[in-house]
């Protein structure tokens, strides 16, 4: 008998527990009897349906027990439980739902399973109204469906019936064709308004909203006609009048219903649409009375929800509404309700986010109001409503700026005060947002129109230059100590100031330009990189000449400070010059960088090599430049001519600098050739540059000289010859020729002279070509040369120029004979240019070249298992062509017959067998969509033979095959020929695990584990189950993954980004409490709506609420509110806040005395305690540590301390009787030490005695 009791210790943790929630998890997933019996139950009755009015009344009557089951009705009830067997009889009262054809009710075919009584009351009706249309011989369409949902409208009684059929109602409306809703216009609307009426009083009210909903979607199908009558607009004025209804499914229903009528009508879609509807002054002038009727007080919520109103409306208002509607939210906030204000705000960023035409909100108007929203500045230290006063602003600045911009520009100045006030803000959110505000203002009311402004001088006293005049000297104060601790944000400004106002305006930039190369030389500037950024911005709109006159370089080459102080300048300028004059380069920075070459020449030669070593990397920098004066400069066709002879000797002279000159000469063909001027210029000196470009890639590289710089060299020479006239390039390729064919050329010379021919092969004529062909046709035997001879073919058959498509067409026969020929003698480093080359004239074939493609095939395929990548790929997209080909070829059965030839491949050796089933897998990939079921099932067949062999070559290339087949094409006629193929496999399984195991994974997935696990021999079964055990668990793994995405939405969790809307900056207005009241443990603080504090006046000064700015002083955060402690840093600190950091050598004297003259705070100290990652990591010292001696081994004794002896100290764990022996273990080694040490120390005392 087992022995009862609890678990051994430990035994609690190894035995595995359901999670909380997931003790289901091993029910079956699968309930295919349920699903069988749901879908006979709820299948459409193929005949009529037994459910009429008297059988519902004998339903009833049977319910309630009033009548008894005769034996008529009890033979009856047999014969339909002897028929309710077959689906014949299978209609219920949800037929008319389950089988229901209009899909406008498909969003309410999911409500049947519902629990809500109000969803199953929809089924219901919409069940019985699709019977009696049915039962009338209706076709279900949306208008018989409004016909018969509005008949019912009017007959139903109860508020969950009334609910039920206007939300059908509701779905049905906005389907049904247009006409039908104008015609029956009148009738419905005053159903629909009496409806309202009775409703709007009573308790329930889960009907007005889809009535509300319904009469918005009638009005808003009408023409603008009918808006010219009384009628039309009191129904709209009944709509309105519920959008401050107390419900808020209600308010919103009536609410999103205006707005659709006022946005979204018809006819404001039409080609003669008016410009407002004709209802949005009416609707105005509503809003306007309710706000006004309101008061904005604290109890009455009707403000608030007129504003949310507003916030849709106010773009869809005319102009003189708008002014009003903007009034009196202007009066609005006057009453400092924070919520009121926050509301306002919004309603005011949604009007100029939107951006109005200009029969909405006029220019004047929108001046008007950013005038007047200064007055309702929020204070510095209210976070939120400061927020969200910026992004209102910049708004507002912006949509003005798309009015009219000179207005704009002259509103700006007053906002740059305000906003560089904010970058002195201690809160980060306030500064950023203002950096982010004078940014965006800058770029689009700044940056398009200084064109318009002109220049922009120190001396200019009126139009809009005055006005960027006052703003760059309000964003220059910004690099006074007074905002050290926003630089990198006034930095920011900066540099996005010079890059919009720059050209045009730098005059007036001088100076801070002069200020900033002061701070860059302050030892230790936190800020290079901010600063460096800003002047960049300012080389690249002014101009490297202008930032050079303000702010020397210092290097001239003699007599230089040795440390270089502006040296910083240089990288700078190399990394944003452009779009600049390229004259400036060659009068200065050339001269210099000769002059700094020089210096360091007789440096080096007097031996001082450090110095001289810095001096050839300033020279070095400043070449650096030149690409970026080569970028799109403004001079090129008359500075070009004066660096084109320096710029060539020192190709040819200085091998260090040939990477910069080679990277400026592309930069100027690439980007700077903008019109056919340009382009000749550079294309006169071509005869100059080409020849010493041959030269220098021709010559042998020195000892340290990289490989880069000459393929740097021959990239040139290819970009150079795309501008290069033809005759010329003719002229080089011959003397290439000639050069070539030279007995005296050394190996290195000859691949140098053929990558030069490469070069030039497509741009030449069609004569040269003929020659060139004939040059390099010997070579193609050649295996020294044999790849760059093949380069050539594939440059020139390549080619897109006129000239090389005739070369192509004119000598393909030759070009077929020369491939075949060598077909031998090719070696394997040059099969990727030569199937390139295989690749361009298989393009040019028809049918009268189908022998020479067939021929092609074996190489081809043979290819596919070369070594190089390069040669893979082509041999892959050659196979493609060739059949591209046969499609061109043969109109009928092209694939199948290609493939046929392909086939016979799989006859041949191993290596063969690979390469064609490879071959096969991306034909069939490709052509997947033409090939006929029966080819690709005796493909399947074979290929399924071959995983049988013991070759791993052929069984991979076989797998993989499957693999791609099972991924690309629905093969559930071929999933036989897989599972046979698979289980003929031999020993090659366990090798080949890996790329089975993916195959039956797909195979599980599209055709179920019970098909695949029979179809599979039993040893497979095991790899079978673990899929589907691994497939599960990734399932699970993916819920609960999207679960947590889901469940960490929260605000609490997610981190804080920048709020992008008026909406997210003002989020948070409403969810600061009071600091007093706290909650109780385990409760949450209560969130109190807006909730205010007022800012009393300093040094007892009574507030004056006559006072402009006096509501600033209204704020929505509290100001007493304590701030988090810091985390201490384990120094003291005196009162005036510096720290005090001590030597550990510091007497306790010391201590004292500054203890005495300052006033210091106790640090707060952690004390670990607990086990694990808490454990205390300051152990307790071991014992007799005190006793050790400094200077020898051994103890030393102490004054009054007891003897250095071990003494054991006592604990309660001694006296128990189980652990006796192992503590006198414990003791046994000390006891025979101790003896073995006397007798060793009296055996030494008797050999001295």
């Amino acid at each position: 008998m087992v022995k009862s009791g609890k678990l051994r210790s430990g035994t609690a943790q190894k035995i595995r527990r359901w999670k909380k929630g997931h003790s289901s998890d091993s029910n079956p997933e699968t309930s295919r009897y349920r699903k069988a019996a749901r879908s006979r139950y709820f299948s459409r009755p193929s005949e009529k349906s037994d459910l009429t009015v008297d059988a519902l009344k004998l339903h009833n009557e049977l319910q309630s027990g009033s009548l008894q089951r005769s034996s008529d009705a009890m033979e009856a009830g047999d014969a339909m439980e002897d028929q309710a067997l077959t689906e014949k009889t299978s209609g219920t009262f949800l037929s008319g739902l389950s089988d229901c054809s209009n899909l406008t009710f498909r969003k309410v075919q999911r409500y049947w399973e519902s629990n809500s009584a109000a969803h199953k009351e929809i089924c219901a009706v919409l069940a019985a109204v699709t019977e009696v249309i049915r039962s009338q011989g209706g076709k279900e369409t949306e208008t018989e469906y409004f016909a018969a949902l509005m008949t019912t409208l009017e007959a139903v009684d109860s508020s969950e019936s009334l609910a039920a059929v206007a939300y059908l109602l509701n779905l049905v409306m906005k389907r049904m064709p247009v006409a039908v809703l104008k015609k029956k216009f009148s009738e419905t609307a005053k159903a629909l308004i009496d409806i309202m009426s009775n409703q709007a009083n009573s308790d329930s009210l889960s009907s007005l909203r889809w009535i509300i909903s319904c009469l918005a979607t009638l009005l808003r199908k009408q023409d603008l006609s009918v808006w010219s009558y009384p009628s039309t607009l009191q129904m709209y004025h009944g709509l309105l009048s519920f959008t401050v209804h107390c419900k808020p499914k209600v308010r919103k229903a009536a609410q999103q219903g205006v707005c659709s009528v006022l946005h979204y009508s018809d006819f404001m879609f039409s080609d003669n649409a008016p410009v407002h509807h004709p209802a949005a002054a009416a609707t105005a002038k509503f809003c306007c009375k309710e706000l006004e009727q309101s008061g904005g007080s604290k109890e009455d919520t009707t403000t608030l929800h007129v504003l949310g109103l507003l916030k849709d409306l106010l773009s869809a208002l005319p102009l003189s509404s708008v002014k009003s509607c903007c009034e009196t939210l202007l009066r609005v906030m006057t009453l400092s309700h924070v919520l009121v204000t926050a509301n306002a705000m919004q309603a005011f960023h949604k009007l100029f986010s939107s951006k109005p035409n200009p029969a909405s909100m006029s220019a004047e108007l929108n001046a008007q109001i950013i005038t007047a929203l200064y007055d309702y500045v929020p204070s510095e230290n209210d976070l939120q409503p400061l927020l969200a006063w910026l992004a209102v602003m910049e708004k507002a600045h912006a949509h003005l700026s798309s009015l009219q911009s000179s207005l704009s520009i002259g509103h700006l100045p007053r906002l740059f005060t305000v906003t560089m006030s904010c970058l002195l803000s201690p809160h980060t959110q306030v500064v950023s947002a203002a950096t982010q505000t004078l940014k965006t203002l800058l770029n689009e009311c700044v940056a398009p129109h200084m064109a318009e402004i002109g220049s922009v001088l120190p001396n200019t006293s009126v139009g809009n230059g005055a006005c960027i005049l006052k703003m760059f000297r309000i964003v220059e104060e910004g690099l006074s100590y007074r905002f050290h601790a926003s630089w990198p944000f006034v930095l920011q400004i900066l540099g996005c100031f010079y890059r919009a106002a720059g050209k045009h305006a730098h005059p007036i930039m001088i100076k801070s330009l002069q200020s900033l190369s002061d701070l860059r030389a302050t030892p230790q500037f936190p800020f290079s990189g901010e600063l460096d950024l800003a002047v960049g911005s300012a080389v690249e709109s002014m101009g490297p000449e202008v930032v050079l006159k303000a702010v020397p370089l210092l290097i001239t080459g003699t007599d230089d400070d040795l440390e270089f102080p502006r040296s910083w300048l240089i990288p700078v300028i190399r990394d944003h010059v452009k779009n600049t004059q390229l004259a400036y380069f060659t009068s200065y920075f050339f001269p210099l960088a000769n002059k700094l070459k020089q210096t360091a020449d007789e440096l080096e030669q007097s031996g001082q090599n450090l110095i001289a070593k810095v001096y050839q990397t300033l020279q070095m920098q400043i070449w650096t430049m030149l690409p970026g004066f080569c970028t799109k400069p403004t001079d090129l066709l008359a500075s070009f001519k004066g660096i084109a002879r320096s710029l060539g000797m020192a190709l040819n002279d200085r091998p260090d600098l040939r990477l910069c000159i080679c990277q400026a000469l592309r930069t100027l063909i690439n980007k700077s050739c903008e019109t056919e001027e340009e382009k000749a210029e550079l294309q006169r000196f071509s005869k100059n540059f080409l020849p010493i470009l041959f030269n220098v890639y021709s010559q042998q590289p020195k000892p340290g000289e990289t490989a880069s710089a000459r393929m740097a060299v021959l990239d040139t020479v290819r970009v150079y010859l795309s501008i290069t006239e033809q005759a010329m390039v003719c002229t080089f390729l011959q003397k290439a020729s000639e050069r070539l064919s030279g007995a005296d050329n050394s190996e290195f010379t000859r691949l140098a002279v053929i990558d030069l021919i490469v070069a030039m092969a497509p741009f030449v004529d069609e004569a040269s070509m003929t020659q060139t062909f004939s040059l390099i046709k010997p070579f193609s035997k050649d295996s020294s040369i044999q790849k760059k001879a093949y380069r050539v073919l594939e440059e020139i058959c390549g080619g897109e120029s006129a000239s090389c498509k005739a070369f192509v067409l004119q000598n393909l026969e030759k070009l077929k004979t020369m491939l075949m020929d060598s077909l031998t003698t090719a070696a394997s480093s040059s099969k990727r240019p030569r199937l390139k080359c295989l690749i361009h004239i298989v393009k040019q074939l028809n049918e009268e070249h189908r022998d020479f493609i067939t021929a092609l095939l074996p190489e081809v395929i043979l290819c596919t298992k070369e070594m190089s990548i390069g040669a893979r790929k082509n041999a892959y997209s050659l196979l493609v062509e060739i059949g591209n080909a046969f499609v061109r070829c043969i109109l009928l059965n092209a694939i199948n017959e290609y493939l046929s030839h392909v086939f016979i491949g799989l006859t041949g050796s191993v290596t063969m067998i690979t390469c064609t089933v490879l071959a096969l897998t991306r034909l069939v990939f490709h052509y997947k969509d033409t090939i006929d079921v029966s080819s690709l099932e005796l493909l399947l067949q074979n290929v399924c033979l071959l995983l049988s062999s013991r070759t791993r070559d052929v069984v991979k290339a076989s797998l993989g095959f499957l693999k791609v087949l099972l991924f690309s094409m629905d093969v559930k006629v071929l999933a036989s020929h897989i599972m046979e193929g698979i289980t003929n496999m031999n020993d090659m399984r366990r090798h080949f695990r890996v790329k089975l195991k993916n195959i039956y994974t797909k195979l599980i997935r599209k055709f179920g584990f019970e098909l695949v696990k029979s179809m599979l021999p039993a040893d497979q079964h095991k790899i079978l189950v673990n899929i589907r055990k691994t497939e599960a668990r990734n399932k699970r793994r993916k819920l609960v993954n999207k679960t947590e995405e889901d469940g960490s939405d929260t605000e609490d969790e997610k981190p804080k980004v920048k709020a992008e809307s008026i909406e997210d900056i003002l989020a948070e207005t409403d969810s600061d409490s009071d600091d007093d009241e706290k909650p109780k443990k385990g409760q949450k603080k209560p969130m109190k709506k807006g909730q205010a504090w007022l800012k009393e006046g300093v040094s007892d000064e009574p507030l004056n609420f006559l006072d402009p700015k006096a509501a600033q002083r209204v704020l929505a955060t509290n100001p007493n509110l304590k701030k988090a402690c810091k985390t201490e840093h384990g120094f003291k600190m005196t009162s005036d806040g510096r720290l005090i950091i001590k030597e550990e050598k510091d007497d306790d004297d010391c201590k004292t005395k500054d203890d005495d003259d300052m006033d210091v705070n106790p640090a707060m100290k952690y004390k670990a305690g607990g086990i694990g990652i808490h454990r205390p990591l300051d152990r307790r010292p071991e014992f007799g540590t005190e006793y050790k001696s400094k200077k020898g081994k051994g103890d030393v004794k102490k004054s009054g301390k007891c003897d250095p002896y071990a003494y054991v100290p006592l604990k309660k764990a001694q006296l128990n009787r189980r652990k006796k022996a192992k503590l006198q273990g414990q003791f046994k080694g000390m006891v025979r030490g101790a003896k073995k040490g006397a007798q060793l120390n009296g055996s030494a005392l008797l050999k001295h005695t």
